[in-house]
């Protein structure tokens, strides 16, 4: 009896592969939301986490 992993499970099939045109496209839409993360800065709570981290925050406990 066949059951569903056995029929996704394929032995002796290739790897699929994309093409020149899918690799570019991917690139271009990973690289755009990338520079959207990237241009909203780091929020003043993480940029104060860090900086106490640091020891720069030091003062606020003493």
């Amino acid at each position: 009896m066949e059951t569903a992993a056995s029929r996704t499970k394929k032995t002796d099939s290739k790897p699929a592969k994309l093409g020149r045109e899918v690799h570019a496209r991917l690139g271009q839409q990973l690289r755009a939301m990338y520079d959207d993360v990237v241009n909203q800065g780091v929020p003043d709570r993480f940029a104060d986490l860090i900086s106490r981290i640091d020891g720069n925050g030091n003062k606020d406990r003493q």
